[in-house]
């Protein structure tokens, strides 16, 4: 009807892009090079994003890689959960079906979530990490399936994506290391509106190196042509290209439109408007062509042919030739599997869909609903209850769109589609009013409500109730990070609860709040958990029960560590055991493990939580297998015993990475990270510690990777990235939830680094508020390293002028401390030790006999670093004494503490033992001399001697300061002083130490580096 031209609408020849397909082929050689790539293609309505994404796509074949497309699915508007992943796996399977099973293998029941071909999704678990679980078994997919072919994945039509979609998106971008792979993602730009979804996700994107983006321009005037000329066969007249150039503004859609539309003699009819432009071809179409061209709209983004079929009613031989009429116009197009049909593009099946009458929709949507449930097979089978939802609700029948909608909620439950979850339930609540009361009363819990709280009822014989939905919305909510749309649920749910009491279900809603306000950092979500446990006090046992004091002992344990915590979890596990909730148990017995050790009796909780460990493994409780990975070795180290941690802790982060828990081996990381640091591998520390500080799904974990690379840059000296470290932790930490196990270690990092900047008064106003507050039972082993950094500092300055001020105070109150801490075990009793030490250094009262026992404390633990340290204020009391003997063996300590500092590039420990060598007129070996040359001080004639009273007359000390320090007599101090002065050419000291500042006559750093030693 149209003639030659329509069949040649879509112009053969490639117009343009050439900087945009040079980015791809670039892109594309470095993903051949086993450098994963990631592009975001935008570009508006119209403009080529899909013809260019097909020219890539197919040069790219030709080159050998494997392209897998996908594209989002608009369904009614409501997009499919994970439609462009499915589809691009299926893809992917296809083309490489032994690699694909090779890479799936032992994870396709999980898998199958996102990929129905796989098998049966199993039950599995549900809970915030379920998602995660989800995106990492997808990434490491991939990064398998791409280790030996180089793979293209296309995701289309990112504008549609839903929820679910956009999150995996994220993650794959987020945390692809390995693999030949290329992921390319395209979207309409002109549809990213200010509260557009896809908005936020794009701006975390482009804060990502590995993401480019590319933006589609339109054509220039001389683009256009040669697209037209491509369209006619024919070189187009000059005046014809300036209308159309004009009119489509370069639109490229909108050229061909109009192309065709002045072949054909339309042009001058044709309004400026848009809609009129997309539908004049349409409207050309034979009636019974635009009827059918008006279901497929209204059917979504593709629909089949057996489905156009039945809603459509038509004889075989007619339906053919309406299809064929609207096919030959370029209107519709057959998908490539063949067996449906879907608008050439997606602007006119909008236009089209928009010019449907409400009731004409409405009717529309009853007939493919009618059609589907008469005869399931027309559709794919993962989409079949997620469509028959989407065309009830539209057709507005609550009674049969309730059961529909819930059904759907069901399957992205399923899916680990949280988000797509809550929207639907939702919905759900949205009919439940408008359904018919018998329709409701057929409902059954047991069928649609997994968090069905317990209230004594059957779910298998009980209505479901209104309540039960907001249940499940409220775990949808949280499990997929949508906490402001749960909380808002919750609280209705609460005020809905005491017009009608019920005290299981309402402390159930309260744990719900609790864990929500604390992961929107509202609050530390304590208040929510005492009226949950007010709630049930006095009630029988029940699984509700038994979870609020699991959950009251996990906080407490937390925050409040101490004999509350431990008979809470004691009625836990009794609760639990009596109504036979085996994961609550669980739980419960690892914190109960936990508290045991902290309460003085390690090796029974240590046995207990190997028990749990053993147990979660052989049932495949995984989530609670993967809290035992981390806290059994947590406790293992705060006893000292880190070398048997680490094989653990290796073993647990490799489960971890199998089971998708992400935030458990985020956990694991750091505290590998801490483990390695305290047995002298501080390299493969800071390796350890940057891993947490990546993989952790929430910010927490993440938050104990930065704290521990802001530990290790305090050691090696780099005072500036510890404290950005120390910015970031305390950010991802955040305030509203303060907890002793965060807390006090970051406290201890700032306290470092305030001593070794010389701002004593910060270290007392850190430290002051600690002690006011006092270190509760089963803190000890975050307050010993606190009290011995404070300690430290105290010591380290106590030759200032400007400590004076309040010392005395603070030493008591540290001396108090001290005396109160737990001492139960080897570590705790090593650190008892060496914080009594250095409270006598700091009042100049220690001696051998007060450092002898600190180092044979320490000799007898597997601390190199420590031990290093204390053989370094070992040393300095036996130079103090000055025989012999003494200094023979303060010459090998500190040869010892020397070899330590300069294995683990330890800077201010090596500075330190320099110093106190330097001091004593020790030589140590092996160090290195320094330049005459390059010395300011070799200028004025100062001896080595004189320099290193300079520098101590610069910090302030008098001449017996000095003389301590050095270990030379006052009157010898005198002298040099005297020296110094005439060789400056100063009247005084306060001249000598600004001139020495000011030329730089002294080691850089001196004072500060002497007191973090």
């Amino acid at each position: 009807m149209l003639g030659p031209v329509e069949t040649r609408s879509v112009s053969p020849v490639f117009v343009g892009r050439t900087a945009e397909l040079a980015t791809l082929r670039d892109a594309l050689a470095r993903a051949d090079a086993a450098e994963p790539q990631a592009l975001l293609l935008g570009g508006e309505a119209g403009v080529g994003k899909t013809r260019l994404v097909e020219e890539f796509a197919a040069a790219a074949a030709g080159r050998g890689a494997v392209v897998a497309v996908g594209g989002c699915v608009e369904i009614g508007a409501d997009g499919l959960p994970f439609a462009p992943f499915s589809a691009a796996l299926r893809a992917l399977r296809d083309a490489l079906p032994e690699a694909f099973a090779d890479a799936a293998a032992g994870q396709e029941e999980e898998l199958a979530r996102l990929l129905p071909d796989l098998g049966e999704a199993g039950a599995g678990r549900h809970d915030e990490q379920g998602m995660a679980r989800l995106f990492e078994l997808t990434a490491r997919l991939l990064e398998r399936v791409a280790a030996d072919h180089t793979v293209v994945l296309v995701l289309e039509d990112l504008h549609w994506a839903d929820a679910s979609t956009r999150h995996l998106l994220a993650y794959l971008l987020r945390t692809l290391r390995a693999g030949r792979l290329l992921v390319l993602a395209s979207y309409r730009s002109d549809d990213i509106h200010r509260r557009h979804p896809l908005r936020p996700l794009l701006a975390e994107l482009d804060r990502l190196r590995t993401v480019r983006r590319i933006e589609l321009a339109r054509f220039t005037r001389e683009e256009a042509c040669r697209q037209i000329a491509g369209i006619l066969a024919a070189e187009p007249d000059p005046a014809r290209v300036d209308e159309i150039y004009e009119r489509s503004d370069g639109n490229a859609f909108f050229i061909e439109e109009l192309a065709v539309a002045t072949c054909q003699g339309n042009c001058t009819g044709l309004t400026d408007s848009l809609r009129d432009l997309l539908l004049v071809r349409v409207e050309a179409l034979p009636e019974r062509a635009q009827r059918v061209a008006r279901i497929v709209a209204e059917g979504g983004s593709t629909v089949e042919y057996r489905l156009i079929a039945a809603v459509a009613r038509l004889a075989e031989d007619d339906l053919i030739e309406a299809l064929r009429a609207a096919v030959g116009a370029n209107i519709l197009t057959v998908t490539p599997a063949g067996d449906g049909y879907r608008f050439r593009h997606s602007l006119v099946r909008e236009a089209v869909a928009d010019d449907l009458l409400p009731g004409e929709r409405s009717r529309l949507n009853r007939r493919y609903a009618e059609a589907l449930e008469a005869d399931p097979t027309l559709v794919p089978a993962d989409a079949r209850v997620m469509r028959l939802a989407s065309y009830w609700y539209h057709a507005h029948d609550a009674a049969k769109a309730l059961p529909a909608v819930l059904a759907a909620a069901v399957v992205a439950r399923r899916r680990h589609a949280y988000t797509e979850q809550l929207g639907l339930l939702e919905r759900a609540m949205e009919l439940w009013d408008n359904a018919p009361a018998e329709v409701r009363a057929a409902l059954r819990p047991v069928d649609y409500a997994e968090v069905y709280p317990p209230c004594g009822c059957d779910p298998a014989t009980t209505p479901l109730r209104y309540l039960d939905l907001m249940a499940e919305a409220a775990v949808a909510g949280r499990f997929g990070g949508e906490r402001e749309r749960a909380l808002k649920i919750t609280k209705r749910a609460l005020r809905l609860l005491e017009e009608d009491p019920d005290p299981l279900r309402a402390a159930w809603f309260w744990v719900q709040r609790s864990r929500l306000v604390q992961a929107q950092a509202r609050g530390d979500g304590w208040q929510e958990l005492a009226t949950a446990q007010e709630l049930v006090r006095g009630l029988p046992p029940s699984e509700v029960h038994a979870e609020v004091l699991a959950v009251v002992a996990n906080w407490s344990m937390q925050h409040r560590p101490g004999p509350e915590a431990l008979a809470a979890a004691e009625r836990a596990v009794e609760y639990a055991r009596m109504v036979g909730a085996r994961e609550t148990e669980l739980h419960a017995l690892l914190t109960l493990g936990g508290l045991t050790v902290e309460s003085g009796d390690p090796e029974a909780g240590l046995a207990q939580m190997r028990q749990v460990l053993r147990d979660t493994l052989a049932e495949g409780v995984h989530p609670v297998a993967g809290r035992a990975y981390v806290n059994l070795p947590s406790a293992l180290r705060s006893v000292g015993r880190d070398r048997e941690a680490v094989p653990l802790l290796r073993e647990g982060i490799e489960f971890c990475r199998r089971y998708g828990l992400l935030d458990s081996g985020a956990w694991a990381w750091g505290n590998l990270s801490e483990a390695l640091y305290a047995l002298g591998r501080w390299d493969e520390a800071a390796e350890a510690a940057a891993h947490a500080t990546r993989v952790g799904h929430s910010a927490k974990p993440r938050a104990g990777g930065a704290l521990r690379l802001a530990h290790l840059a305090l050691a090696h000296g780099d005072l500036a990235e510890a404290a950005r470290q120390l910015a970031t932790a305390r950010s991802w930490y955040g305030t509203h939830d303060p907890r002793p196990q965060q807390s006090l270690p970051l406290i201890r990092t700032a306290v470092g680094i305030a001593a070794a900047e010389g701002r004593t008064d910060d270290v007392r106003a850190l430290v002051l508020p600690v002690l006011d507050a006092g270190f509760p039972p089963g803190t000890h082993r975050y307050g010993w390293p606190l009290l011995l950094a404070a300690a430290t500092a105290e010591a380290d300055a106590r030759v200032l002028p400007a400590a004076r001020p309040g010392r005395a105070e603070i030493l008591d109150r540290l001396s108090t401390a001290v005396r109160t801490l737990t001492t139960g075990v080897p570590l705790w009793q090593a650190h008892s030790r060496w914080a009594r030490a250095e409270l006598l250094r700091a009042e100049g009262r220690d001696t051998i006999e007060t450092w002898a026992p600190v180092v044979a404390a320490f000799e007898c633990l597997d601390r190199p670093y420590d031990l290093a340290r204390v053989r370094h204020r070992l040393a300095g009391a036996l130079l103090a004494e000055g025989g012999d003997d003494e200094r023979d063996r303060a010459v090998e300590l500190l040869r010892l503490a020397a070899a330590v500092a300069e294995h683990l590039k330890a800077r201010p420990l090596a500075d330190a033992v320099a110093r106190l060598a330097q001091r004593a007129r020790l030589t140590l070996g092996g160090g290195k001399r320094r330049d005459p040359a390059a010395d300011p001080a070799a200028a004025f004639g100062l001896t080595s001697r004189e320099r290193d009273v300079l520098g101590l007359v610069a910090a302030g000390r008098t001449n017996r300061q000095i003389a301590e320090e050095l270990f030379i007599s006052p009157k010898t101090a005198s002298v040099h002083v005297s020296n110094i002065l005439g060789k400056l050419g100063v009247s005084g000291r306060g001249e000598a130490a600004a001139v020495a500042h000011r030329l730089g006559l002294l080691m850089a750093g001196t004072p500060a580096a002497e007191r973090s030693g």
